[in-house]
């Protein structure tokens, strides 16, 4: 993976992390390792998942925050920088402003390579990563044994309990950071009511959605193309694709399936479990089908095992998700519409038009995906979680030097 370098007598500076205690917990480790840190917050939760004798509170405007964070670096000598998220406001302005000045940014993002591994990528992650897109940069590469990582133990009660604190912290003291500008919703109140119709629609989606891995495993096995919703306020779709929502994403997948796809395949729509209490995307995908006369083609649903979706597909298409990468993985023909690291000519269908993916795709090479996928998790991937395991290159020093 990245090596991040002797932290001996370096300054480093934290800002947001994943909701959480986990930046907090690199601090203190970077500290013992001699490192100078600093953490700058931008809400109360960010306060209350730091330490408080290296806190910095940012309290000005948004449009203040380049002045500041220009003299922050220069008069406190940052070496190093490391932040979650490339593509929010203060974390992209960083970014731009460290690499003019010749600072490492080292950024956090979920896993490109799922389960049991976080991303972090020096310079900038997804849309933003430094990763060759040339098949022969990965195919030259010798052959190495997979890594078979260790379990991440993952607690989603940790999860959710982390961002419950962080979330009403935030809203019931926000007149201590009155001009923060958060990157999504940030009502409390909006989660909570999330947060409860997620518990419920899982209950029910499991009594609806019963019949419907028998029907993909079975009837309509090599039937159907997969189309895997990604969240609906993703940066993946805001920054690194051409599409501003999710619904023109399907409508373009409906419309070429309608005029393109041969009469006799089908579409499944899977949502994001992400947005089970936010999103339900059923009405319209069906509005849409039946306008286009495909109505009777279409399967969509929530829970049903994402590897069994993938191992019976015929292809995949998607904007960016790395459930694309995971496609790849089990042989399927993949499409991305969107900037994704993973595409690249002979793993996706590079360049092949969604008209056209419908009836000549290809199957990725096995050989280009086995180094791609090494070198990936060589270079990118801590087997780790945010909340779980912290990653060995962080707990012991000679990995990190």
């Amino acid at each position: 993976m990245n090596k991040i370098g002797d932290l001996k007598d370096q300054n480093i500076l934290f800002l947001q992390g994943p909701m959480g205690p986990f930046f907090k917990k690199l601090d203190m480790l970077f500290r013992e390792d001699g490192a100078t840190t600093y953490k700058i917050g931008f809400n109360f939760g960010d306060y209350f998942y730091s330490h408080k004798d290296n806190y910095v509170p940012y309290k000005k405007t948004p449009a203040q925050w380049p002045e500041f964070i220009r003299a922050f670096l220069t008069e406190k000598k940052i070496d190093k920088i490391f932040l979650f998220g490339d593509c929010r406001y203060y974390q992209k302005i960083t970014r731009k402003i460290a690499y003019e000045n010749g600072i490492d940014v080292y950024v956090f993002e979920e896993g490109y390579v799922r389960p049991h591994y976080i991303t972090m990528e020096k310079f900038g992650v997804n849309g933003f990563s430094t990763l060759s897109r040339e098949a022969n940069f990965y195919l030259n590469l010798e052959k190495r044994n997979s890594i078979t990582p260790v379990h991440a133990k993952q607690s989603k009660y940790q999860m959710i309990k982390s961002a419950v604190h962080y979330y009403l912290l935030s809203n019931f003291f926000w007149f201590q950071y009155p001009h923060y500008l958060h990157h999504r919703d940030f009502s409390a109140l909006k989660e909570f009511f999330y947060g409860v119709r997620d518990v419920w629609r899982k209950g029910v989606y499991k009594v609806v959605e019963r019949d419907y891995e028998k029907l993909i495993t079975h009837t309509l096995s090599k039937k159907y193309y997969f189309v895997p919703l990604q969240t609906h306020n993703d940066f993946q779709i805001l920054q690194h694709s051409h599409y501003g929502s999710i619904e023109k994403f399907i409508m373009e997948v409906l419309e070429s399936f309608a005029y393109h796809a041969p009469k006799e395949c089908y579409i499944v729509f899977k949502h994001h479990p992400v947005d089970r209490g936010r999103k339900n995307y059923h009405a319209f995908i069906m509005e849409q089908a039946e306008s286009l006369g495909v109505k009777e083609r279409i399967l969509v649903f929530h829970d049903v095992y994402l590897p069994t979706c993938l191992q019976h597909a015929i292809g995949t298409i998607t904007i960016n998700s790395t459930v694309g990468l995971s496609a790849i993985g089990y042989d399927i023909p993949t499409l991305t519409l969107g900037d994704a690291v993973y595409d690249i000519e002979g793993l996706t269908n590079k360049g092949t038009h969604l008209h056209r993916f419908w009836h000549h795709h290809k199957a990725p090479d096995p050989e280009l995906y086995q180094k791609f996928r090494g070198y990936l998790v060589e270079h990118t991937q801590l087997n780790g979680s945010f909340y779980g395991l912290i990653p060995k290159e962080f707990t012991d020093q000679q990995n990190i030097v």
